[in-house]
């Protein structure tokens, strides 16, 4: 492939940063997208240009996209990953919250994506790259709404891919395991919050704290790892339709599908004692 241009959500840190970084080495004109766009003032060097979206605001997509389309006149990769981690139990999640993480996990995304699918049509091509998670194949204990959103991304995107096949377009899930980002850090502290009272604050609290362990280990893949995985799904000729990599990630999904429902369960209620 030659030089593409490319959007790229949730590029103000970890592996969207990284990925953005790789992609504008390579001499790719990329657009790193972000709420907190002073964070990317370290690539402009590189070319990269940042663009302020927030993906709960629809006007912000539509002007964005726009902007793009007058300066480059056509869009190649669409790499949708922006999102985060809210945990806590289903009873004491406030639906304002799962509305939002459903917002920025899922409807922002597949606005996003409306945008611009009529460009990638018509120009023949495209590709939209979608983070999803291993999160988005089995579930954790105080993570419902968390999962909610990943297993709805998986579908959507299995949906997109067959729908757009015949336009030339490819669609990509990047599905990483643990990854050394405050991805542990903002789910742990969600899980707090919204367990602070009530029947589920004392196994809430310690499925914080094995959160925290987990996430301050130094076994977790480093999002360079997945920016690399990222950075091949957007510029091979075949792309795989997903990318499952990362620590842990093939081991739980294989042992999702292999163990008895309730053996798994176990293992999730308790893997904080692990």
């Amino acid at each position: 492939m030659g030089k593409l241009v490319v959007v790229i959500t949730g590029a103000t840190s970890g592996i969207g940063y990284q990925a953005a970084a790789l992609l504008a080495r390579q001499g790719h004109k990329v657009y790193g997208v972000g709420r907190r766009v002073e964070a990317l003032k370290p690539l402009e060097s590189l070319g990269l240009s940042a663009l302020k979206m927030d993906l709960s605001d629809e006007q912000t997509l539509k002007t964005g996209i726009a902007q793009i389309l007058e300066r480059e006149g056509h869009i190649d990769v669409l790499i949708n990953n922006a999102g985060y981690g809210s945990y806590g139990p289903i009873e004491g999640v406030p639906i304002s919250e799962v509305r939002h993480q459903f917002e920025v996990n899922l409807f922002g995304l597949a606005r996003l994506t409306q945008l611009v699918l009529p460009v990638m049509r018509a120009q023949g091509h495209g590709r939209i790259i979608n983070t999803s998670s291993m999160a988005g194949r089995m579930v954790t204990y105080m993570g419902a709404w968390y999962h909610a959103t990943k297993y709805a991304l998986e579908a959507f995107s299995d949906a997109l891919r067959m729908e757009t096949k015949a336009f030339g377009i490819d669609v990509v899930l990047i599905e990483p395991g643990a990854i050394a980002t405050n991805w542990g850090r903002i789910a742990a502290d969600h899980l707090e919050q919204a367990s602070s009272q009530g029947p589920y604050r004392q196994t809430a609290q310690e499925a914080a704290a094995g959160l925290r362990k987990l996430y301050s280990s130094h076994c977790l893949t480093k999002p360079e790892t997945i920016a690399r995985a990222m950075v091949r799904a957007a510029t091979s000729s075949h792309p795989r339709p997903r990318y499952l990599l990362g620590f842990g990630a093939k081991p739980l999904v294989a042992l999702h599908a292999l163990l008895p429902t309730r053996a798994f369960d176990y293992l999730m209620v308790h893997a904080k004692d692990l």
